[in-house]
C-alpha cells in the first residue's frame, strides 16, 4: 500500500521577507510524518490573492492532503479563506454560527480593555465567511479552521500563530474528511544515532561502506547543534534491513555515539549528574551564561544545577572565583589554565560537586596572533578529576558562542559518562 502524500503551504510576506522567523512547517512536517503521510513539498508563498491561489493551485491535485498556515485574520493581508474559494470555484457564506463565536471572544475583549465594541464588526464578518462546502475544525482565537476537499486533495487551512495552529491542529487527524487517508498512511520504523566529534562527511563514509539504504529504507544525515544525526526511516518491508543497517552503523560510530533518542544534550548531562548525586555549576565569561540557560531550560534541572557565575572581566574572575591574579596576568583570560581556576573556583565558591568552565575569544575583535577569535578553553572539575580541551573554530560570534556552549555540554558528558 502506498502512503498518502503530503504537503505544506505557508502563507505571509513577513516569512518571505524575513521579518518573522517560520515555526509552523518543521511541526507540521513531524506531525505528518508521525501519522504515516509521505511528505512532498513546502511551499511558501506572500499575501498577494493571485500568490495563494497560485500556491493551492500548484499542490491541490497533486498531493492528497494540504496543510495551511496562516492569513485567516482580520486584516486585509489575511487572504487564504478567500484563495481557497477561489480556486475551489465557490463562494464564500456568512456563517452565523461562527460569527456569533468570533463576536462573543471580541465582545469580551472590548469590554476588557475599554473598546468601542463596533471597531471589531467589519473584521469579524470577514473572518465568518467561509467558503462553500468547507467545515469548521474548530476556533482559535476569532480564526476558524477549516476543511474542504479541492480538486481530489483535502485541505486543512489552520492560522499562524503557532499555538493556535498547534491546537486546532489535534483536531484535525479525527475529522471524518481525513479518515480514509489516516487509514491509508503507514507510520515508519524510526531509529536514530546521535554523534559528536565526528565530521558529516565522516559518517556518510561509513553509510556507503555499510551499503547505504536497502529497500524500503531512507536514512538522513543531518548536521545540528554541531552534532551529526542520522535518522534511519523503514517502512514495514523494510523494518528488518534499517534495524540492520542501525546496528552496523552504532558500532561503527561507538567512539562519538552519545544517544540513541531525541533528549537535547543538556537533558543527558542533567541525567548523568542526577544518577551520581552530584551538583553542578557553572562558570562562563564568553559564552555569558548560555550553558546555564542549555541547562534551566530542562524542566526539573534545579534538583542538581545550583546555579552560575558569568564572569566576563578578570575582576570577577578573581573576585568571585578566586581566580589568581598571577594567572590572569602570566596565562591570560584565555588560556588553560584560567578555565581550570574557574572551575575550580566555581566548585568552591558556589558549593558544587561538579564545574565546568568556558572562556575564549568570541570576536569579531579582541584576537591576537597567539589567541586568534574563535579560541576557546573549557575545563571540567569534579569528584572524579579534571578534564579539558581546546578548542578553535571559525564563524560568527554567535557562531563561536553557540559551539562552545554545545562543546561544554559534551565535556561534561565525556566525563560523567567515563566516571559512571
Amino acid at each position: 500500500m502506498t502512503r498518502p502524500t503530503a504537503a505544506i503551504l505557508l502563507t505571509g510576506s513577513e516569512l518571505l521577507r524575513g521579518v518573522i522567523p517560520d515555526r509552523n512547517a518543521a511541526y507540521l512536517a513531524e506531525r505528518l510524518e508521525s501519522l504515516g503521510f509521505s511528505m512532498r513539498r513546502t511551499l511558501m508563498v506572500g499575501d498577494p490573492l493571485a500568490d495563494i491561489e497560485g500556491g493551492f493551485r500548484e499542490l491541490a491535485g497533486a498531493h492528497e492532503l494540504i496543510v495551511t498556515s496562516g492569513g485567516l485574520g482580520p486584516t486585509h493581508d489575511d487572504r487564504t479563506v478567500e484563495a481557497l474559494a477561489a480556486v475551489a470555484g465557490v463562494p464564500l457564506e456568512l456563517d452565523e454560527a461562527v460569527l456569533a463565536r468570533i463576536t462573543g471572544w471580541t465582545d469580551e475583549v472590548a469590554q476588557r480593555m475599554g473598546f468601542d465594541r463596533a471597531r471589531f464588526d467589519a473584521g469579524n464578518r470577514k473572518q465568518a465567511r467561509i467558503p462553500r462546502g468547507a467545515q469548521v475544525l474548530g476556533m482559535a482565537g476569532t480564526a476558524p479552521g477549516l476543511v474542504m476537499e479541492v480538486d481530489g486533495s483535502a485541505v486543512v487551512v489552520l492560522p499562524g500563530v503557532p499555538s493556535e495552529l498547534r491546537r486546532l491542529w489535534q483536531l484535525a487527524p479525527e475529522h471524518p474528511l481525513l479518515a480514509p487517508l489516516i487509514a491509508r498512511a503507514q507510520p515508519r520504523q524510526r531509529l536514530m544515532l546521535r554523534t559528536y566529534g565526528i565530521g558529516e562527511s565522516h559518517v556518510a563514509d561509513l553509510f556507503e561502506q555499510a551499503g547505504g539504504d536497502p529497500d524500503g529504507v531512507e536514512t538522513s544525515i543531518c548536521a545540528r547543534n554541531y552534532e551529526v544525526e542520522i535518522d534511519i526511516r523503514s517502512t514495514a518491508e523494510g523494518e528488518a534491513a534499517g534495524l540492520q543497517l542501525w546496528q552496523r552503523l552504532q558500532a561503527d560510530l561507538e567512539p562519538h555515539l552519545f544517544a540513541t533518542d531525541e533528549r537535547p544534550i543538556a537533558e543527558i548531562v542533567l541525567e548523568l549528574v542526577r544518577a551520581r548525586g552530584l551538583t553542578l555549576v557553572t562558570a562562563e565569561s564568553c559564552t555569558g551564561g548560555m550553558v546555564a540557560a542549555e541547562l534551566t531550560a530542562i524542566p526539573g534541572s534545579s534538583d542538581v544545577f545550583a546555579g552560575a557565575a558569568v564572569t566576563y572581566s578578570d575582576r570577577l574572575k578573581h573576585e568571585l572565583l578566586g581566580v589568581p591574579e598571577a594567572t590572569l596576568e602570566q596565562h591570560g583570560a584565555v588560556s588553560a589554565e584560567t578555565a581550570r581556576a574557574m572551575a575550580e573556583g566555581a566548585r568552591r565558591r558556589l558549593g558544587a560537586n561538579l564545574a565546568v568552565a568556558v572562556t575564549g575569544v568570541a570576536g569579531p575583535g579582541g584576537g591576537t596572533e597567539e589567541k586568534p577569535v574563535g579560541l576557546v578553553y573549557l575545563h571540567v572539575s569534579g569528584p572524579d578529576g579534571e578534564a579539558e580541551r581546546r578548542m578553535q573554530w571559525g564563524g560568527t560570534r554567535h557562531d563561536v558562542r553557540l559551539r562552545a556552549t554545545a562543546a561544554a555540554l559534551h565535556l561534561l558528558r565525556d566525563q560523567l559518562a567515563t566516571s559512571s
